[in-house]
């Protein structure tokens, strides 16, 4: 066997490993990027018990502290979740029954009964699916602990195992890639938090001003906006849309309105697409566009993951254009 036939045969089997590893490694890349994500977090407290504790100890505490967490979050969401969705399976049928009880003709009834057949297993089969689904959220939340206990107790050998996968000749860009991410990473969370502690607060403000419920319901909404801002389907938006249908239900039609603004203006959307983006930029040192890109294109790409990834990618594009032109420039 000569030296090219030798080349191209492990070539196509390490083609086929690393699909093979793909394959294997892709439905469970959201619990491992979330792990990792959470780990680098909480990496900071990590460094700081490790010195009293051993790294093991450390990351095993906060590990129990991120179940804690988790359970209580998960269990929350699914009660909330599988009474809304019981609830809209109540409402729906209640309005079919309604609709039945009509005098309509036949074509109509025939309509709303063929509409009945076929939205209302739908339904049944949306909440049932929900159930039997929970073996395998429990699976990734199993691969997310995982992932984040052994980051904490790795995460400081990560940066020299990764230069130690390069040329030498290429670890000086490998080590500017990595510091860009870190300082990306840093501008991403650093404005989340900020983001969502103000949030929170202006959605506490707002409560008070349009008289949704008393004060303690209002510092409630402004909790559970700091803890669902964290969630970008959920976000800060539920809070002030529930306090406007309050509000419309009591009558108050001017308050509704009042609040929507309010909340859409200072909570959310706006705030998530306008100064989010603004805080990334000035800390990470990059473009405002090119981060609203990066979180736009991001989630559309990418689902949720997106929205930290995508302005993370673009980052890393500029060091990698940067490059490309040093190098461009040196051959002329």
């Amino acid at each position: 066997m000569n030296g090219k036939t030798e080349m191209i045969i492990w070539s196509a089997v390490s083609l086929l490993v690393l699909y093979l590893s793909w394959r294997t490694v892709s439905p469970l890349l959201t619990s491992l990027f979330f792990g990792v994500l959470l780990a680098y977090i909480f990496y900071p407290v990590h460094d700081r018990l490790k010195r009293r504790l051993s790294p093991e100890a450390s990351a095993l505490l906060l590990t129990i502290v991120m179940i804690g967490i988790g359970a209580g979050f998960l269990a929350f969401l699914t009660l909330v979740s599988l009474n809304l969705i019981r609830s809209f399976y109540t409402s729906v049928q209640d309005v079919f029954s309604w609709l039945t009880s009509l005098p309509l003709s036949g074509t109509l009834q025939n309509f709303v009964e063929g509409l009945r057949s076929q939205i209302v297993p739908k339904l049944a089969g949306y909440v049932s699916s929900f159930t039997f689904s929970v073996p395998g959220y429990a699976l990734q939340m199993t691969i997310f602990l995982f992932t984040f206990y052994y980051s904490l107790v790795y995460g400081e050998y990560t940066t020299e195992f990764v230069l130690s996968l390069v040329p030498p000749s290429q670890r000086a860009l490998m080590t500017e890639i990595i510091e860009r991410v870190d300082k990306t990473l840093n501008a991403l969370v650093r404005a989340w938090l900020l983001l969502n502690v103000a949030k929170s607060v202006l959605m506490t403000v707002g409560y008070v001003i349009f008289g949704v419920g008393d004060f303690y319901t209002a510092v409630i909404a402004g909790l559970l906006t700091f803890i669902f801002s964290f969630v970008p389907l959920l976000e800060g938006w539920m809070l002030w849309v529930a306090g406007a249908i309050y509000l419309y239900q009591e009558g108050s039609i001017l308050g509704a309105v009042g609040i929507s603004i309010y909340g859409a203006a200072l909570v959310s959307p706006l705030p998530d697409y306008t100064i989010r983006p603004m805080l990334v930029a000035r800390d990470a040192d990059l473009d405002e566009t090119l981060v609203f890109i990066g979180m736009l294109g991001g989630t559309w790409a990418f689902g949720l993951k997106g929205l930290i990834l995508g302005p993370v990618i673009l980052s890393v594009a500029l060091v990698l254009l940067k490059e490309w032109k040093e190098v461009h420039r040196g051959l002329n």
